[in-house]
């Protein structure tokens, strides 16, 4: 291989040959399935799968075909025995993978987010760093600012259809600073109308930018995988390349770009890349577009000439004059066969790429009490530009700050798809026993808008009433507990409350003041909250009656203004009967009204 032949490849500029052998080369070292550029390449590239035509307006791509850096990277590996060594293109220099490093951050950023919302994708951020290089340099080397946007606006050549193709304007010049007619912007080099649709804002500023090297990312990213397309299969690949500018040798100079950063790379600091110097548009025609092919025009073969062959005779018909040399039949040439041309597909605009905005549509506040479920539930609305509903849209909701409230299942998040309407609305919400207030915010998947946010609360069980079940009045000895049990049934407007919390306190004879002595519970507490069972009732512990006889009041209250009083008695155990004292019987009367003497004892 000539070592210093030449040390870039310019597109238009080198001979079909001299490009096939390059890409030979580098398909040989180092992209095995690259495709290389038609032998037949006396016109220029030929883009796949449009019919060997490219429409003058630059329909179908992302740059409108603009023009691109033309370097190749690195042959790193050497010659193969028998390989051509002439005419093939040499570059070297370990600097040359190195990438910025905020645009190294913003590929593989895009990366990772994608990869999290299209699994089926598989975009490698070595392709975003591929197709960086060639429109960009990398934006420019790492120009940019902390934000990632370029210090400067990256703008192509004006697509007047002169040289380029002719796309009049679409932006008002907000992009690109032309009224008259487009122009590629920004590090990955979208056309304004290209990015009116894909547009992102990745790094949360606020604003799509093109010249922020995230969005572009971001964009490029989601623009590669439209159509359903899985970029670890070849011809997937090759097709998301083509869609972004339709060139064989754009095809060739990314692949082997995106095959060189496989292999390895390192980050270097913002603005000290290595820019690359040739472009596509260098004395070359704007790539993209065609010249028909032109067969190579038919050359007569030399007559042998010798002595042994018999002269013909002038003077017998039919026989040709020695004089004059002699002629060979042509074959007609045969025009070339134009394929016809293919249309263009347009890429598949994923619809969360369409929102610019989620709109509530819930009416009501969110309230519920403890252990129940909500009436309502947030419902959004995605919107486009226009205002117009967008249907496929995977919105998330997720609850946010100090509460046990779940959805279905006990999850936190939960993800719904569109209608057709627009609308998503959240599972329904299972409120927790936790108290207070929290957030419920949606966004989209896979779209840095901004969230939209739904206060709820969740509030303490009512009831209005609290009713004694039977019993009798509730009286009890010092030293002993009390016989008669204690039941509450709690109602609502009638209904029943289950779950309620009651709280009930021992307090003094008139109601107002927790008693210090007296009565307590069978912890030996005065004062205690319970919960209404599932048919609203309460069932209080044994009551103590304590030492000190007295009246006491039972208190119960509830959430929602129900209140009773019970009345406790305290008696002192009652006193025994003492018996009478002993006294003399009194005489007998006898018969005669006297008493009756008693007999004297014999003498």
């Amino acid at each position: 291989m000539s070592a210093h032949l030449s040390r870039r490849l310019r597109k238009g500029a080198t001979s079909g040959a001299v490009v096939a052998a390059a890409v030979a080369a580098l398909a040989a070292s180092q992209a095995p399935e690259m495709i290389p550029p038609p032998t037949d390449n006396a016109g220029g590239d030929r883009a796949i799968g449009a019919g060997d035509t490219a429409s003058p307006t630059g329909d179908g791509s992302a740059t409108g075909n603009s023009p691109y850096y033309t370097e190749l990277p690195p042959l790193n590996t050497p010659n193969k025995p028998g390989a051509p060594t002439a005419n093939v293109p040499v570059i070297t220099g370990p600097a040359q993978a190195g990438i910025p490093a905020s645009v190294l951050a913003a590929y593989q950023r895009a990366e990772q987010s994608i990869r999290s919302t299209n699994p089926g994708c598989n975009l490698p951020w070595q392709l975003l760093a591929g197709i960086g290089k060639v429109e960009s340099g990398q934006a420019r080397g790492g120009r940019v600012d902390a934000n990632g946007t370029t210090l400067s606006p990256i703008l192509g050549p004006v697509l007047n259809g002169v040289g380029f193709a002719n796309i009049s304007d679409t932006d008002g010049g907000a992009f690109d600073g032309d009224r008259t007619h487009d122009r590629a912007v920004g590090p990955m080099q979208f056309i304004p109308s290209t990015w009116a649709t894909w547009g992102q804002d990745a790094n949360s500023d606020g604003k799509k930018d093109p010249n922020n090297i995230y969005d572009a990312a971001q964009a490029a990213g989601l623009y590669l995988c439209a159509n359903d397309r899985n970029l670890a299969l070849k011809a997937d690949l090759d097709r998301a390349i083509l869609s972004y500018n339709r060139s064989t040798e754009y095809l060739n100079t990314v692949t082997s770009w995106f095959e060189y950063y496989r292999r390895g790379t390192h980050q270097v600091p913002d603005g000290t890349g290595v820019l690359p110097v040739d472009r596509s548009d260098g004395r070359t025609r704007h790539p993209g577009t065609t010249t028909p092919f032109t067969p190579a025009p038919t050359t007569p073969a030399p007559t042998p000439s010798g002595t042994g062959a018999p002269k013909p005779d002038p003077t017998k018909p039919g026989q040709p004059d020695p004089t004059k040399p002699p002629t060979k039949p042509t074959t007609p040439v045969k025009p070339p066969v134009t394929p016809p041309t293919k249309p263009t597909v347009p890429p598949v605009v994923p619809p969360a790429v369409k929102v610019v905005r989620l709109s509530a549509v819930s009416t009501g506040s969110l309230t519920a009490p403890t252990e129940t479920s909500f009436a309502k539930t947030p419902t959004v609305a995605a919107l486009d530009a226009a205002g117009a509903p967008i249907a496929g849209v995977v919105v998330r909701f997720e609850i946010t700050g100090t509460t046990d409230t779940r959805f279905p299942g006990g999850g936190t998040t939960a993800n719904v798809t569109t209608g057709s309407a627009g609308l998503a609305a959240a599972p329904a919400l299972r409120a927790g026993e936790k108290t207070g207030t929290f957030t419920v915010k949606a966004t989209v998947v896979g779209r840095g808008i901004e969230a939209t946010r739904f206060t709820a609360t969740v509030t303490e069980r009512q009831a209005d009433a609290l009713t004694r079940v039977g019993g009798d009045p509730l009286t009890a000895t010092t030293g002993t507990t009390f016989a008669q049990s204690v039941q509450l049934k709690a109602t609502l407007k009638g209904a029943l409350a289950p779950g309620v919390l009651v709280t009930a306190v021992i307090a003094d004879a008139e109601g107002t003041t927790a008693s210090t002595d007296g009565p307590t519970f069978k912890d030996g507490t005065r004062t205690l909250t319970l919960k209404a069972d599932a048919n609203g009732l309460v069932s209080l512990p044994a009551l103590l009656a304590g030492d000190k006889a007295g009246s006491y009041v039972l208190l119960l209250t509830a959430p929602g203004d129900a209140t009773t009083t019970i009345k406790l008695t305290v008696e002192s155990p009652t006193a025994s009967p003492s018996p009478s004292p002993s006294s003399t019987p009194e005489p007998t009367p006898s018969s005669s009204g006297s008493p009756e003497a008693s007999p004297s004892p014999s003498s």
